[in-house]
């Protein structure tokens, strides 16, 4: 009989405390956002087409961390809200390029300085350089390939 090794204790589980650290971090970016009424989801849309410009939809999934039927989904009803636009890609007509609009900036210039001081405020408790020691292990972690190996 094969014995399999013991499970870590969740206290020291990766992918529970990725969980833990994103809703410390998620639960104050939700209070900024509720006075909007805007989801964080559809703010990181936003986010990701005001910094890399008009995205085609797969793209903009994978940029923002979202299911493309999810996304999907959220884009209609952003367009609805005029949050951004959908236009069809003139290389592959199959394929829509999104866009935000005006007013979909507008909600992040409501919310910057809020943004800001909350991330200053993590930044002074957590201190600046392991900040940015964190996020290049995070990006560093985010690159490994954990693909099972033949």
């Amino acid at each position: 009989m094969v014995t399999q090794p013991p499970l870590r204790r969740t206290a020291r589980s990766l992918p529970i405390a990725l969980l833990r650290a994103r809703e410390r971090v998620m639960g104050p970016i939700r209070e900024i956002l509720n006075e909007s009424g805007i989801s964080e989801q559809k703010f990181r849309v936003i986010r990701v087409l005001d910094e890399s410009g008009p995205m085609e939809q797969t793209a903009l999934a994978h940029a923002t961390c979202l299911l493309l039927p999810s996304l999907t989904r959220m884009l209609r009803a952003m367009e609805e809200e005029g949050l951004l636009t959908r236009s069809s890609d003139p290389n592959d007509g199959r394929k829509s390029i999104v866009t935000v609009t005006d007013k979909g900036c507008q909600i992040l210039q409501d919310h910057a300085e809020d943004a800001a001081a909350l991330f200053a405020d993590f930044e002074a408790r957590f201190g600046k350089e392991r900040m940015e020691n964190l996020l290049d292990m995070l990006e560093d972690l985010v690159a490994l390939d954990m693909r099972k190996k033949d």
